[in-house]
């Protein structure tokens, strides 16, 4: 299997302090720094480690990663050992029109800033402090100028699944490559209540998908891998045959501890950052031997291990549901994703399972 030795993308949360206050924020982050944070001497050893598994993407994440006084350093060390790398930094003042140029000059290779409204009134509700739309369009545009290549992320939650068009319309506007969509996972501030209902997401999936189709940027979901299968059955339903190149360069689906790593500010090894499961840390082991050894990140990656209608599922290697919401809302991680609206040609839920189903949604 093509994941089985490296992720496809490691993401390190460099910190938890970040000075907005987001209603779905995984980490709960709080405005100061933790002095258990992994030090720059220790974020170097994960980066060279990184680097040497050739591990492919690796992102700086939060928090608010422009919360350490690293930042640059971290870049400059990432890129001088040969990382394509990344950073989402949260849309407040720290993040100035003269950082973004100093990235710029230490290589940065994207820069992604969450945007979960069409205006300033939706998204700074959201963010929960004023100003955060108008920071994120101008750190945005900053990037664009300084040859940054830049990428939005927005949060689908019940609140926002009806007006992904007005976004997406945003995202065109300030010019960047790449739409990331995000289905909320239930775990750190947010909780069951944000959930769309599965047929509201399976609706919406289909919305993304028509707009990837005349967009100037790419799509991507992230805890939405059932987006594979919607564009799958509409590649079908012209006639063509789905090959692994509808899905993106990495050919096979990237999931929870399946391509994709997490390591948080203290340096505990996650398979993702919505999947809080502790494999270990940093500090006393490789995360690429984890990655590759612990039986948590192998049990992810066998999809033959899933239960429900997602081991009953022809599309399991496809997709394979997402695995951070199913634990979140069942404490299994083989549970089927209950966000996903599709049921297999076949399958048919006990009444006993459909009970616990309509409890988790509410």
């Amino acid at each position: 299997m093509k994941y089985d030795q490296r992720p496809f993308i490691a993401i390190w949360e460099t910190t938890q302090a970040c000075d907005l206050v987001c209603q779905h924020c995984r980490a709960c982050a709080r405005p100061f720094r933790d002095s258990g944070e992994l030090t720059t001497e220790e974020g170097f050893k994960l980066l060279r480690q990184f680097a040497r598994a050739k591990v492919p993407l690796v992102v700086l994440t939060g928090g608010d990663p422009a919360k350490r006084p690293d930042l640059l350093e971290l870049v400059r060390f990432g890129r001088a050992e040969g990382l394509h790398m990344g950073l989402t930094p949260s849309a407040t003042p720290l993040v100035t029109d003269e950082l973004v140029r100093e990235l710029a000059a230490a290589e940065l290779q994207r820069l992604a800033i969450s945007i979960d409204g069409p205006n300033a009134a939706v998204h700074d509700a959201f963010r929960g402090v004023s100003g955060s739309f108008a920071h994120a369009r101008r750190i945005l545009e900053a990037a664009r100028a300084s040859g940054i290549r830049s990428q939005v992320n927005t949060t689908v939650h019940a609140g926002s699944v009806g007006r992904l068009r007005e976004i997406a319309a945003l995202v065109a506007e300030l010019g960047s490559v790449l739409w990331s969509v995000f289905y909320v996972v239930p775990t750190g501030r947010a909780d069951k209540r944000m959930l769309p209902s599965p047929e509201a997401v399976e609706i919406s999936l289909n919305e993304i998908a028509d707009i990837a189709e005349g967009a100037s940027f790419a799509v991507k979901t992230t805890a939405a891998p059932h987006y594979r299968r919607v564009l799958a059955e509409r590649k079908l339903a012209r006639g063509s045959r789905p090959e692994h190149g509808l899905f993106g360069k990495q050919g096979e689906r990237v999931n929870d501890g399946r391509g994709f790593l997490f390591v948080s500010h203290r340096g505990d090894i996650f398979p993702s950052g919505f999947l809080p499961l502790s494999c270990g840390s940093v500090r006393d082991r490789n995360p690429i031997d984890v990655y590759r050894d612990h039986p948590t990140f192998r049990t992810l990656r066998d999809a033959d291990a899933l239960s429900g209608k997602c081991r009953a599922c022809a599309y399991r290697n496809l997709c394979g549901g997402s695995r951070a919401r199913a634990y979140a809302v069942s404490g299994s991680i083989t549970a089927s994703d209950p966000l996903c609206a599709y049921m297999p040609p076949g399958y048919t839920e006990s009444p006993e399972q459909k009970r616990r189903r309509l409890e988790v949604l509410g």
